[in-house]
């Protein structure tokens, strides 16, 4: 029998962060688990001095780079180190939404928590989130008891009154994204203009200041995101590209529809006849933001 467990671990200050995880990575390390820790680097910072020597057998990674864009969590943390842990138990401790997560990335926070259950309803793995309840909002404390089917509060485990099944959730938190701004520079895309289509990308990437890395990074997800669209949403589709500060934003719109929620957040094997595009993008980008209807599908993808 799989042994999945997924737990919320609410706390309100530092020593409330150590009594939950400082156990649970001990006893993960005791019973011969690997242990991930994926939290921002203050949370790092904290275990690292409380485990002493043990810190060495434990992987950190902060979360707020690891983890900025919220779909790349699964695909790019969670499985990327179950999958190379050897098939036996993991430990993980993640902490996708800290207190200035912004508003648009919080509702992709949100399906991120909720599909945890889906990914690793077939895996063995313990996953334990922190909710820093002084400084989130009554709100995201309420949406962990939707997506978390455990809830721990001063070392104490209880069912969740409240969870719900997960694509229910995702569906929830599938909102229509905010306008954008009416400046922005619009393009048609087809088969006949993608390789354009890419250089027109790039330029505006390069003219807005992004390294050539980043330049790269872009046009690699929006070749992903308009190739999607010729070949699976009607042969065309709309690009849309500014910039918000130093970030570049490019939104792809078509008539499709995403019907399964986990694409772009599940690899889809080394034999699957493709399913890797979303998750490439969810893997370059640094945010990117969903809305799928009946009425068609807007990818919005942000880098800088």
């Amino acid at each position: 029998m799989v042994d999945f467990v997924h737990e919320a671990l609410l706390y309100r200050d530092d020593q409330q962060y150590l009594a939950g995880t400082v156990p649970f990575v001990r006893d993960g390390l005791a019973a011969g688990e690997p242990v991930l820790v994926a939290v921002p680097q203050r949370g790092i910072d904290l275990l690292r001095g409380a485990l002493g020597g043990q810190a060495a057998q434990v992987e950190f990674l902060d979360m707020r780079r690891a983890g900025r864009n919220p779909g790349r969590i699964i695909p790019g943390v969670l499985t990327a180190f179950t999958d190379n842990s050897g098939g036996g138990r993991v430990r993980i401790i993640g902490e996708p939404i800290w207190p200035d997560r912004s508003e648009l990335e919080y509702p992709a926070c949100v399906q991120h928590e909720a599909l945890i259950n889906t990914a690793f309803e077939d895996r063995p793995a313990w996953i334990l989130c922190p909710y820093d309840t002084a400084n989130l909002t009554p709100q995201a404390v309420r949406d962990a008891e939707t997506t978390h089917p455990i809830m721990v509060e001063e070392q104490r485990r209880r069912q969740s009154d409240n969870y719900r099944e997960p694509f229910l959730i995702a569906e929830e938190f599938n909102r229509p994204l905010p306008a954008p701004p009416p400046d922005v520079l619009t393009r048609r895309f087809d088969l006949d203009n993608l390789s354009a289509t890419r250089r027109l990308v790039a330029g505006f990437a390069a003219d807005a200041g992004l390294t050539a890395d980043q330049v790269e990074d872009l046009v690699l997800a929006v070749n992903e995101l308009t190739t999607n669209s010729v070949v699976h949403a009607g042969g065309f589709g709309t690009l849309l590209l500014w910039r918000e500060g130093d970030v570049v934003v490019c939104e792809v719109r078509d008539g499709g529809q995403l019907a399964n929620p986990m694409v772009g957040r599940r690899n889809p094997g080394a034999n699957a006849r493709g399913g890797y595009g979303v998750m490439l993008v969810n893997l370059l980008c640094d945010l990117v933001r969903v809305h799928t209807s009946e009425a068609g599908t807007t990818i919005r993808v942000y880098i800088g």
